[in-house]
């Protein structure tokens, strides 16, 4: 601490006690309750200047002062800094009260100014005269309070819209915006549209302990949900839950949703609106009336400090704004699909049987394995249907997949008229001719061993007894029956007459 200064009626007592009373100085120390070398010093002054006590008694303070420490009255005064400019200058990252003591110091100097001590000691002087929320010193760009407003507005459906109610930690420059509740997903859809508003993202996003975003809120490791935590991956931003039952945490946002109550949602009290939508645009068209209002005891406003505060330190916003999503583990079938909602999705079959993560948007399913996407699809919401993606699949299937009924027929009727005549049928016997794709590869697989004549004969054969299966062809081969010169197959066959059947009149 440094050595207060001498009060100069005390200096003058000092005087008086020596020139009129003719005291010691040993005498004057004991009397005034001061060190003898204090005495010594103001009695020597005086005897420099030749004063005597009759020309000192007239003088007041300020003459007084002048005449013993040749000081200029107009100089005494000390110069007061501008408190104001001070508190928010500490918002700027690596802004300190000791640089702006030498900023002051260096701005008036050769004038009387505030020691450091005294200084620091007349700021908190100040700042104990500011709200509550004014007083904590906010890094500019670095904090983002947000919380749901207690009171809420009538529809006229007789549901009620909620208000949420977002403040940057600096400036305290406000956004509010509507929503239908306190879901999970309003929390964070209002998230994103605050940061949109803002046009950045601070380094750290405070809100309280709803159960909408905290999964376990522990007083020193809160846990996040998934979907809150995907939120802040796609930001890069951090989020940090006030502690439980500490509002001093949150006070910029506390202090935030009081205006608003105040200053908007007072205004709409009366009004009632068709949905929330509505809601939305009233409280827009009040927001700038908000924050261009002047502060009552710092300088600019809301709007104001921000331009000059946060927004030079917020980071660049993504390309586009975040959507909502939900998570879901899923496993791998054997097929290579997932499936979400009753829908099935493919994924590169090499992860058959390892357990993925799905994330859902209302867009897009996204298949994560590790962290990292494996495979993306547009929402289908037909259940039992498949959405595949032909990488997806194996060497085999993709082929398997590249044949239709009218490739086979085409290539068939290479092989022969008969061949193509007998898979026309074949595939016609199904409902789906995907089914017959199989039995059609298989008999187009013979002419590699028995040649394209030999597998039309077989077909010709099958044909006219009515056997159109590929085993039936085939079977045709390896008996070699299609080498059987046969001129006029009988097709229509008749049971000899023997005593083992009884003729039409033993039914009588």
């Amino acid at each position: 601490m440094p050595q207060p200064r001498t009060d100069i009626r005390m200096i003058k007592d000092i005087l008086r006690l020596k020139l009129e009373s003719k005291l010691s100085h040993n005498d004057i120390a004991v009397a005034l309750g001061i060190s003898k070398g204090l005495a010594s010093k103001y009695i020597s002054l005086a005897a420099q200047e030749g004063l005597l006590w009759a020309q000192i008694e007239p003088l007041d303070e300020v003459q007084l002062e002048h005449k013993l420490l040749g000081r200029d009255p107009s100089k005494l005064k000390v110069v007061e800094p501008d408190f104001g400019l001070i508190h928010i200058e500490l918002r700027r990252k690596g802004v300190t009260l000791a640089l702006l003591w030498q900023e002051y110091r260096q701005a008036f100097e050769g004038q009387r100014t505030w020691a450091y001590t005294q200084f620091c000691e007349h700021y908190k002087m100040f700042a104990k005269t500011l709200k509550r929320s004014m007083r904590q010193h906010r890094r500019a760009g670095e904090k983002m309070f947000i919380d749901f407003a207690g009171p809420t507005l009538a529809l006229v459906s007789g549901a009620r819209a909620h208000v949420f109610v977002c403040a940057m930690g600096a400036s305290s420059y406000t956004f509010a915006c509507a929503t239908p509740d306190e879901t999970m997903r309003s929390w964070l859809t209002s998230m994103a549209r605050a940061l949109t508003f803002y046009g950045g993202v601070p380094e750290l996003i405070i809100p309280d302990n709803p159960k909408s975003l905290v999964s376990n809120a522990c007083r020193f490791e809160p846990e996040l949900n998934a979907s809150v935590r995907d939120f802040a991956r796609y930001y890069s931003v951090g989020v940090l839950p006030a502690r439980p039952y500490s509002p001093k945490d949150k006070a910029t946002a506390e202090s935030a949703v009081q205006v608003v109550e105040r200053w908007i949602m007072a205004r709409l009290r009366n009004e009632r609106f068709s949905d929330v939508n509505a809601v939305d645009r009233a409280i827009a068209t009040l927001l700038p009336l908000l924050n261009t209002r002047p502060f009552q005891k710092l300088q600019g406003s809301r709007a104001s400090q921000f331009a000059s505060l946060d927004a030079p330190e917020l980071k660049a916003l993504p390309a586009q704004m975040w959507a909502w999503a939900t998570f879901k583990k899923v496993r791998v079938h054997i097929n290579y699909h997932i499936e979400v909602q009753g829908h099935y999705y493919s994924v590169p079959n090499a992860l058959v049987g390892l357990e993925m993560e799905a994330r859902i948007t209302d867009a897009l399913i996204e298949v994560l394995h590790k962290g990292k996407r494996v495979a993306c699809h547009p929402r289908s919401h037909k259940k039992g249907d498949y959405s595949t993606i032909d990488e997806h699949m194996s060497a085999a299937h993709r082929a398997h997949k590249e044949w239709t009924a009218q490739r086979l027929i085409h290539w068939s009727g290479e092989i022969g008229s008969n061949t193509q005549i007998f898979v026309t049928q074949l595939l016609g016997r199904y409902k789906h001719p995907e089914h017959g794709y199989r039995s059609c590869l298989g008999l187009i697989s013979l002419t590699k061993r028995y040649g394209n004549s030999r597998v039309d004969s077989a077909c010709k054969l099958a044909l006219a007894l009515g056997a159109v299966y590929y085993r039936h062809v085939k079977e045709i081969l390896i008996n070699g029956r299609d080498l059987v010169v046969v001129e006029d197959v009988q097709v229509d066959w008749v049971s000899p007459e023997h005593d083992n059947v009884r003729g039409a009149a033993s039914y009588h």
